[in-house]
């Protein structure tokens, strides 16, 4: 992920404002918190499994729900420039996000298991359950740690997946899509949801004894940035999918989520040769970066 020098982000001053705004809107924040818990009480198990599962089904639905709005009408035409690959197969067909729509529930159904079992590990682990508020620095510097932690998780979990023995039996299921769309982020064999989703996700606020509200703001992120990854677009303004659209393409390439890991293991020699390397960065322009970045002609 880069930011092009035309467009700097002064990261030092948005930090700084995040910081003053956490600061002068904690007193609000942790009074919404007292009313939050006052509503729905304060029992554990029911905020770590049925808070988290109701909270990130929602979230996913939501956002997903946007996008396929898009992939289904191919309206509003400026949002349809904005997709990374040109298919004859788009606006997508009902069906099929039927289809998918079906395999997401499960894997959602099945992540209910997955939030009991966590919750009972977090407890063997012990937890910050306080009902004050976590500090800004903590939130970030937490936060920080699952990142990268997912970026561990998911890497290497997802190159076991493209082993030929595991890819045939479970993986390929998401790899129907060539040019993916959001809804499908979770569309997969049940075992790669757990093993490659569910567990790096888990591993950071599991490690660290996170707070729920930090553990639910890492959620959040995580699923806003899987539908984006997934979308098939590129829009300004948001982060750029260009990555993990060309592993959806090329299959053997281009494996983590960051491409830290990629680029120590070298697994994204290919994907840095395109063009779709140029693009793979902020875009603070409304003008696609598909027409700022054309193909290079080929070489005969």
């Amino acid at each position: 992920m880069r930011i092009k020098k035309h467009s700097p982000i002064p990261f030092h001053l948005l930090f700084r404002y995040f910081l003053y705004l956490w600061k002068t809107s904690g007193d609000l924040l942790q009074s919404r918190w007292d009313k939050f818990i006052a509503l729905f009480g304060t029992n554990e198990y029911t905020m770590i499994v049925w808070g988290t599962f109701t909270y990130t089904t929602l979230l996913y639905w939501i956002g997903a729900s946007c996008y396929t709005f898009i992939d289904v009408t191919g309206r509003p035409r400026w949002a349809v420039k904005h997709r990374i690959q040109e298919t004859p197969s788009y606006p997508v067909p009902f069906t099929l996000v039927r289809k998918v729509a079906k395999q997401v529930l499960i894997n959602q159904i099945i992540s209910i298991p997955f939030y009991m079992i966590g919750y009972y590990l977090m407890v063997f682990r012990g937890f910050d359950n306080a009902k004050i508020l976590p500090s800004f620095k903590r939130v970030l510097s937490e936060l920080i740690f699952c990142v990268l932690m997912e970026e561990v998780g998911f890497y290497y979990s997802h190159r076991v997946l493209h082993l030929p023995f595991f890819y045939k039996r479970f993986h390929k299921l998401h790899h129907e899509w060539k040019s993916p769309i959001a809804i499908a982020a979770a569309y997969c064999h049940p075992v790669e949801h757990i093993l490659s989703n569910l567990l790096p996700t888990f591993l950071g606020p599991f490690l660290l004894g996170s707070h729920i509200f930090i553990a639910w703001i890492w959620y959040s992120c995580l699923v806003f940035f899987t539908l984006n990854n997934h979308s098939g677009f590129h829009f300004p303004f948001f982060p750029p999918s260009e990555r993990h659209n060309f592993h959806h393409l090329r299959t053997d390439h281009s494996f983590g989520a960051l491409g830290i890991l990629d680029h120590l293991h070298g697994t994204d020699a290919e994907f840095k040769k395109g063009e779709t390397y140029r693009r793979n960065c902020w875009s603070f322009r409304l003008v696609p970066l598909k027409q700022l970045y054309p193909p290079e002609p080929k070489k005969h």
